[in-house]
């Protein structure tokens, strides 16, 4: 059942294919998606991959509000996103095929379990006759299969009762693509035994579908032949598929030992930011402590502790959770404090949209804080980036002792790509040296802590670990003294602090990269300028104007606070400035107040990414005017 005689059964080369698995949110197709997803990872393709869950935890089985989907896009070539549409939806009951078939590409195909459509599903879904059987898809090319029955068929010898044999159905239908797209189904079957190998009966009703849909594809001569997606030319070196959120829990993983420090996380289960705390748990051998706090304000507490105490400290969530956090946040600020507070933005306000994507917490990373409270904000672009953006966050963190603020958001943590892992070597040293000696003069003339004697380059406090001899300081949200730390209500003081907490953040705009601007021909008219999970979008756009003989340029933001020092030199080379974002303009407002630029938005809030073309267009209308 491996693919190894696909010299001898007819192949159509694709240099890409987007493919997208649809069916109730408990058909199995985020698993389905993940395995094919991994597979086609090892078979050496580019790909990126687009997961959508259903809202509701528990939706009513067969509705629309129900459906889940995984899309992926491979590729024999460089990608940078999940595709704009599907050439071929897999559609395991009607909800699915209604609730998808409006991406589907013109001409494209759809497979759909016949079995599932019956009276019952097509009422739940809204349809009125059977779209199978009233040539309301005669656009698309339709292979209606029973995969409900035939997996039933495949299962009966395994021991499994009926019911819990169609749970199998999913297993099917990934081997049948697995065929129709020449992947290897060892790693598959692999993957079945170490998950399922201890339930013997379930083990073997998903072998036993994989293999029917593997053949199945073989044998129906339903199918005008199979394809084969070729290698991609990618940089050498050891790549493995990576998810959003995976790459930021290895990022605290590297911070931690690069810094030479225990990692601390506290955080309180919240969508999608949830396995990063799973993930860190299963690494406790690398010195990480975890805790799942009991609501929010604690996991900011515990993590404002472990700082104090000398860890590198992080403290994850998404929206709600930030709203949460922003007291203990301001505390961080004003006793000056490391440590990272990771948000992985989701649809809002309030609960809005939990498993859906947005970028709609801007603002609040900028001043969601009472007072004058600023900290650096850093934003992942890819969902291997996560990983580098985690290792600047904890740089600037621990260099300037001052809480971060890192964005992701849903779409990065739930896709995957995959990522060339970096050598240990090329890996930043952000270790830091703890204040262990008095720094200072007492009135009595004796030596002394000044807990807030700042370095004269960076204005960051020292750092020291509560119980080292002679270097006792009190911490607490009542604003400090300069110098001593001591209690200080004065007014002049205040406003002192005030500046240098302030001027603290603006320095760091010295000690980061300047913003690099990907603009080929250097005649581009209009600049492109982006931040987060927009970058893959916006650079698919950018390449299919560029390969029309269109100039433009596209500006990608990590740091957006501070922002890179020559952002406003470069906003000023470009006539047109265009920034799309999963807001209503948040980043637009921050440009045009503090570089008086005309900056135009491109927004969207529907729990979706940009699609390439939508950023495509928007690019033409500017650029023609």
């Amino acid at each position: 059942m491996s693919p190894d005689n696909a010299e001898q059964q007819a192949t159509e080369v694709l240099e890409r294919v987007v493919i997208r698995f649809a069916g109730d949110s408990g058909d199995g197709m985020q698993l389905v998606g993940d395995r094919f997803t991994d597979v086609s990872a090892a078979f050496g393709n580019d790909l990126a991959t687009l997961p959508d869950y259903p809202a509701e935890i528990r939706a009513p089985a067969g509705t629309i509000a129900g459906v889940s989907s995984f899309q992926v896009h491979i590729a024999g070539r460089d990608i940078v996103t999940p595709g704009d549409a599907p050439n071929l939806l897999v559609a395991m009951n009607p909800a699915a095929l209604k609730a998808n078939i409006n991406d589907l590409m013109p001409g494209g195909a759809i497979i759909a379990n016949s079995d599932a459509f019956e009276t019952r599903n097509l009422d739940k879904a809204g349809y009125l006759g059977n779209p199978l059987e009233d040539g309301s898809l005669s656009a698309y090319r339709l292979y209606s299969i029973p995969m409900t029955s035939l997996t039933l068929e495949a299962a009966k010898g395994t021991g499994a009762k009926p019911r819990d044999a169609e749970r199998s159905k999913n297993f099917f239908a990934l081997g049948l693509i697995a065929w129709m797209y020449t992947r290897p189904t060892e790693a598959i079957t692999g993957w079945i035994a170490e998950k399922f190998g201890k339930n013997q009966i379930v083990h073997d009703a998903n072998v036993a579908a994989l293999k029917a849909g593997y053949n199945f594809g073989e044998t129906a001569e339903i199918f005008e032949h199979a394809y084969t997606v070729p290698s991609a030319h990618l940089p050498a070196g050891r790549y493995r598929n990576i998810t959003g959120n995976l790459a930021t829990a290895y990022g605290l993983i590297a911070a931690g030992h690069q810094a030479k420090l225990p990692l601390f996380l506290a955080s309180y289960p919240i969508t999608p930011a949830s396995d990063i705390l799973h993930e860190l748990s299963k690494h406790k051998r690398f010195g990480i402590r975890t805790v799942q706090a009991e609501d929010e304000i604690s996991a900011a507490g515990m993590a404002i502790g472990a700082a104090y105490a000398g860890h590198l400290a992080v403290t994850t969530t998404s929206g709600p959770g930030v709203d949460l956090k922003s007291e203990a946040m301001g505390l961080a600020v004003s006793i000056e404090l490391p440590l990272l507070l990771i948000d992985v933005q989701r649809g809002g306000p309030s609960t809005g949209l939990p498993t859906k994507t947005e970028q709609a917490d801007l603002m609040l990373a900028m001043y969601g804080r009472h007072g004058e409270a600023p900290l650096p904000i850093v934003a992942a672009y890819s969902p291997s980036h996560c990983f580098d953006a985690v290792l600047e966050g904890a740089r600037i963190a621990l260099k300037y002792q001052t809480p971060v603020m890192i964005l992701t958001d849903g779409y990065l943590a739930n896709g995957s790509e995959p990522w060339l892992l970096p050598a240990a070597a090329d890996l930043p040293d952000i270790s830091v040296k703890f204040q262990t000696e008095p720094n200072g003069t007492g009135p009595d003339g004796e030596p002394k802590y000044m807990p807030y004697l700042r370095d004269p380059i960076t204005l960051a406090r020292p750092w020291a670990i509560p119980g080292t001899p002679g270097l006792m300081h009190r911490v607490g949200g009542i604003e400090k003294q300069d110098v001593t730390g001591n209690i200080n209500y004065e007014p002049s003081n205040h406003e002192k602090m005030t500046h240098l907490r302030a001027a603290k953040i603006a320095g760091i705009a010295n000690d980061i990269p300047p913003l690099a601007v990907d603009d080929p021909s250097g005649e581009a008219e209009l600049l492109v300028l982006g931040w987060g999970s927009t970058w893959g979008a916006i650079q698919a756009g950018a390449r299919r104007l560029r390969a029309d003989g269109v100039n433009v340029a596209h500006a990608h933001l990590m740091h957006l606070n501070p922002f890179p020092a020559n952002l406003g030199e470069v906003l000023a080379k470009y006539p047109k400035v265009l920034i799309p974002e999963m807001n209503l303009g948040q980043l637009s407002r921050l440009v045009r107040a503090e570089y008086l630029v005309d900056a135009k938005s491109l927004t969207k809030v529907q729990g979706l990414p940009f699609r390439a073309a939508e950023i495509e267009a928007k690019m033409l209308e500017m650029i023609n005017g």
